[in-house]
């Protein structure tokens, strides 16, 4: 799994940074956590500061295009994202047996 950023803004109004990027991948698509740790570790920052915005991938093909917002802290991103986003791609806890 290769991501090569396309797009690197500073946005100081909301203390973050917006990425655009192209992951190019074999097989089946990486999940959005996997995604979210690869952006984590190319931009060097933790992953509880950066917010997955989208990801879309064309019909057959072994890429996809993705938005991400990579915040100064963890607590301005927890004040600024809605928290479907934040949500979204997250494991379900495993609900103790009935």
């Amino acid at each position: 799994m290769d991501i090569e950023v396309t797009r690197d803004t500073r946005n100081e109004l909301l203390g973050r940074r917006e990425v655009d990027f192209v992951l190019r991948f074999d097989g089946p698509t990486p999940s959005r956590m996997q995604v979210l740790g690869k952006v984590a570790a190319i931009l060097n920052v933790k992953e509880n500061q950066v917010a997955l915005d989208s990801l879309k991938t064309s019909f057959g093909m072994t890429s996809c295009t993705g938005k991400a917002r990579i915040y100064d802290t963890e607590d301005i991103r927890n004040r600024v994202e809605r928290p479907f986003l934040l949500s979204r791609g997250v494991p379900k806890p495993k609900e103790e047996g009935a």
